[in-house]
């Protein structure tokens, strides 16, 4: 276990609390001890350090104070002002990027998640690699080699280039067989829902709820990392329902990049539930969501839906949000409704009165329709149930025929 300093540097009057919560949350996810937190105000950013040398100097002696062998910084730092703080400090620096990348590590089970954590790390340590003393004594030499021999870093170096395009070779072919599968879906018309939002909002516990699944959810953020599709059925139509990895305020720009290509299932998916959790400010978790959705182009309909609900006492009422809560089961039907007649328009009571003659239409119109009942007398078959607005012709034309 780690025993960490959080410096959480911040611009304006005061820390935010969501963003403290969120730092605290992640270090709880990783077992890590916290020994104290710094608060610093930033009025402007110091090019070595990112604050002050005297914050810095506070830094250590609680460090020092306490036995903490590690600084967290809530936020994002240069490599060379993560390396100067380490120095400063003489303690371990990481940042948010690294906390996050440290959780991604430990719940990426998929082939694809691992290489993609593994991606997005070895591309974040490269820049910050740092040689000096021992670590820069010769390696090799001797015939070919030019100068005094090749150091240990640039032995670093050449070896992180070599591995990240060999996972990079690996992920393009997994990506292949991924838009084969996705292909597969729309030749036979299967519809998709990309369940998004804010971590820990309940999205893997809700798809379970949908689908009677049994995929793992924990109360953690990131508690799931790879994308887990499950299928249900709604009104007789077959629906995909994907679990995507959770969003988080401030997730640093390397991260998106990183995993754009699990977020490019919310973006191919036919509808997205953006979730969001009622007892926290959801608000801001709904902007959260719309930001990442926008800046990865996912520009289908969405769905906003406010999670545990059976845990607050806010009577909180919009047109704009679907309230359910994914345990107790409530506001899921509102929610599957809702889903049906974005995927399929809205639905119509149907009867039908058909003659003997076209009794061998009713598997047919079982088909098309939804909640059917058949009803046989001496002179006819009388057939009721419901259609969805886009098979509406398409049950005039079989009738017709």
């Amino acid at each position: 276990m780690n025993h960490v300093i959080i410096l959480n540097a911040y611009f304006g009057t005061k820390p935010s609390e969501d963003s403290l919560s969120e730092i605290t949350s992640l270090c709880s996810s990783t077992d890590c001890d916290i020994c104290g937190i710094v608060n610093c105000r930033v009025t402007r950013i110091n090019p070595a350090t990112y604050i002050g040398r005297g914050k810095v100097d506070q830094v250590k002696k609680l460090a020092d104070e306490t036995n903490a062998d590690m600084i967290i910084f809530n936020g994002e730092l240069s490599p060379s002002q993560t390396l100067n703080v380490a120095d400063i400090t003489e303690r371990d620096v990481i940042t948010k990027t690294n906390l996050i990348l440290d959780i991604f590590a430990r719940r990426a089970c998929s082939d694809e998640g691992k290489i993609l954590v593994e991606l997005a790390q070895l591309k974040y340590i490269y820049p910050r690699l740092k040689g000096k003393g021992d670590e820069l004594s010769r390696q090799g030499g001797g015939i070919g080699t030019v100068g005094p021999g090749e150091t240990k870093l640039e032995t670093d170096r050449r070896y992180i280039k070599s591995r990240i395009k060999s996972l990079e070779r690996s992920l393009k072919e997994i990506q292949k067989r991924q838009k084969l599968q996705q292909q597969r879906r729309s030749k036979n018309l299967v519809k998709t829902v990309a369940i998004v939002g804010y971590t820990n909002a309940g999205k893997s516990t809700l798809l379970n709820a949908l689908c009677d699944s049994d995929v793992y959810e924990s109360d953690r953020v990131f508690a799931t990392l790879d994308p887990t599709a499950r299928t249900t059925v709604i009104n007789d139509e077959k629906i995909v329902f994907v679990d995507t990895v959770g969003f988080i305020k401030d997730l640093p720009d390397s991260l998106v990049e990183a995993f754009k290509s699990t977020l490019e299932i919310a973006k191919s998916a036919d509808l997205l539930l953006c979730m969001s959790d009622i007892i926290t400010d959801f608000t801001s978790q709904r902007d959260v969501t719309d930001e990442i959705l926008n800046e990865i182009h996912a520009t289908q309909n969405r769905l906003y839906v406010l999670n545990k609900c059976d845990k607050s006492e806010s009577g909180f009422v919009s047109n704009e949000y679907i309230r359910i809560s994914a345990i107790s089961g409530s506001g899921l039907t509102e929610l599957k409704n809702s889903v049906y007649e974005n995927l399929f328009g809205s639905s119509s009571p149907v009867t039908l009165t058909l003659p003997y003659e076209k009794a061998h239409l009713v598997e047919s119109i079982k088909k098309l329709c939804f909640n059917v009942q058949v009803e046989y007398d001496d002179e006819k078959v009388t057939v009721k149930g419901q259609i969805n607005d886009k098979k509406s012709d398409k049950l005039k034309q079989l009738i017709n025929s």
